[in-house]
């Protein structure tokens, strides 16, 4: 059985548009916000056990130990879904003379 393939040269007329969001990740996205919008009371309080630990109250050994850089590692892996992450930027230009920066609004 032989597949035939485009050549590479060829532009491909189906498929979404170029920075069109793909609808999987957009319905995942969403419900994802409705869990973390949902359910914020008691994510406050998983985290805040992650951070202070929990203790058995008979024996007083930790059955979640404290562990505050662990709970914030957690709330970020959980907005990075919900907030979208800000593209970094450099600027360059000349070592000696100093940056300009030229804010302008245009009434529209």
């Amino acid at each position: 059985m032989s597949v035939s393939k485009e050549p590479k040269n060829t532009v491909s007329k189906g498929g979404r548009p170029a920075g069109s969001p793909n609808k999987s990740t957009s319905i995942a996205r969403e419900a994802i916000a409705r869990f973390v919008d949902g359910n914020t009371d008691k994510m406050q309080g998983w985290l805040e056990q992650v951070a202070t630990g929990v203790q058995d109250e008979e024996t007083g050994k930790w059955l979640v130990p404290p562990n505050p850089e662990k709970a914030f590692a957690m709330l970020q892996s959980v907005v990075e879904y919900h907030v979208p992450k800000l593209a970094r930027q450099e600027l360059v230009g000349d070592d000696k003379a100093p940056v300009k920066i030229q804010v302008s609004w245009k009434k529209s």
